[in-house]
């Protein structure tokens, strides 16, 4: 089941981003008191009274001849596609403006759910003064201070309960991977590898495929869901009319895959784009396999496997899970090994360990390695058991979350691969204080 997605818009200077990070609990988006600051959409995964949900954060619309206000307008219109439900920002201290009954013309042509936020009414003589605010027609509006956090409950729980009800949707049990990666990497051209026929348009001009594409394919009876992904581009880039939809639909797949297949050019080399690229697979916590396309591309010896694969250990440190398959779309070289290694890693994506087995390989790691101490006082692991998959995730009660060392934690993490194969999945170790 997808993740529903909430997008804030409005005009500038609404106060959108603020709300957007004190919504996903971080100052992800910048901040100014500048009009129009926020130049591109902002993603972030956010949570609400047990409910996840993506969070989009846009430029404001404003209809005007200011600098980059076209294309802010064009980001928060490809958001408003995007989005399940939309929160309009307004601000009570300068009422409602031209600016707003223009950006509601466009979310009224939307015909999407929309919750109306009147923002800055930080106390309660500004809170009186929202029922202008329903001459904008999206019914009771929520008086709310982003910079405070006032009324943002009440907010949430209108959009969340806003989300389309998916109940009724047919379960799909077959294995869904996408490919994600810079453009121009070969991703349209692995589709149709291994797909057998040309379902995906190819092109040498990087960027040629706009959206995503859903494909069901069997193997090895099997059933896979591939989605074949725009190349996600530098910010700057996204502004392109013909891209308008590639940023957000590579997200979206990645939110809603068992595995993501991250493509590297073995021709071109590491760019830092790729570790930016692959860095949204690993924050997303999917499993991954790395694909090293144009493998045939190269001249090579009998180091040059080794070497390739040390310099990409080397680069994506923060993936030394994933397996590395070097392929070739041109030739077919290695592709009948990609399902199989997809298959595992959604399999381990999955995997639950039993808690006595899985205090088995604490207390002997523990054993063979004590405990760390901090000004004598020892940290103490007194229980671990997993509290989810996808990926697996491993609570370990312990006397002081604060004695856990990055190095320990680490060690800890070793110790669980070593002994149950998580090959391609990520693995999140969170302590918690035993009361």
């Amino acid at each position: 089941m997808s993740m529903p997605t909430i997008a804030i818009v409005g005009r500038p200077n609404t106060g959108k981003s603020t709300i957007f990070n004190r919504i996903a609990g971080d100052r992800i988006s910048i901040v100014e008191d500048t009009p129009g600051v926020t130049r591109d959409r902002i993603y972030a995964h956010a949570e609400w009274l047990g409910t996840t949900f993506s969070l989009i954060d846009t430029g404001g619309i404003d209809m005007g001849d200011e600098p980059f206000i076209k294309q802010i307008t064009q980001q928060a219109e490809v958001a408003i596609d995007e989005a399940d439900v939309i929160v309009f920002v307004v601000s009570v201290k300068e009422g409602v403006t031209d600016a707003d009954d223009k950006v509601a013309q466009i979310l009224y042509r939307a015909n999407k759910p929309v919750v109306l936020a009147v923002n800055k009414a930080d106390n309660p003589e500004l809170r009186q003064e929202i029922y202008d605010f329903y001459s904008l027609g999206f019914g009771d509006p929520y008086p709310i201070s982003g910079v405070h956090g006032l009324g943002l409950g009440d907010l949430l729980d209108a959009a969340i309960k806003a989300f389309p009800d998916k109940t009724g949707e047919v379960k799909d049990d077959s294995i869904r991977f996408s490919l994600i990666g810079r453009p121009n990497v070969g991703k349209s051209s692995l589709v149709n590898a291994l797909l057998g026929e040309n379902r995906v348009i190819v092109s040498e001009i990087a960027g040629t495929t706009r959206d995503a594409i859903d494909t069901k394919f069997v193997a090895d009876s099997t059933e896979y869901t591939m989605v074949d992904t725009a190349g996600i581009r530098k910010r700057g880039k996204v502004y392109e009319n013909t891209e308008r939809y590639s940023a957000m639909r590579a997200m979206k797949a990645i939110d809603n895959s068992d595995v993501v297949l991250f493509v590297l050019n073995a021709e071109e080399g590491i760019r830092e784009q790729d570790k930016k690229v692959a860095g949204y697979a690993h924050e997303a916590g999917r499993g991954i396999i790395i694909v090293v396309n144009k493998w045939d591309t190269l001249k090579k010896n009998n180091q040059t496997l080794h070497d390739f694969e040390v310099h990409v250990r080397e680069e994506f440190q923060y993936l030394a899970y994933a397996p590395i398959v070097f392929v070739s779309a041109k030739t077919h070289q290695r592709l009948k090994e990609l399902p199989g290694m997809i298959k595992t890693v959604a399999t381990n994506h999955t995997k639950r360990i039993k808690s006595s087995t899985l205090n088995e390989v604490i207390m002997d790691a523990i054993a063979m390695n004590p405990t760390p101490n901090d000004n004598g006082r020892r940290l103490r692991v007194y229980y671990a058991t997993q509290v989810a998959i996808q990926p697996p995730t491993f609570v370990l009660f312990v006397n002081d979350p604060d004695l856990m060392h990055f190095s320990y934690e680490r060690y800890l993490e070793n110790q669980i691969r070593e002994h149950f194969d998580f090959t391609g999945t990520p693995i999140h170790l969170i302590e918690r204080h035993r009361k």
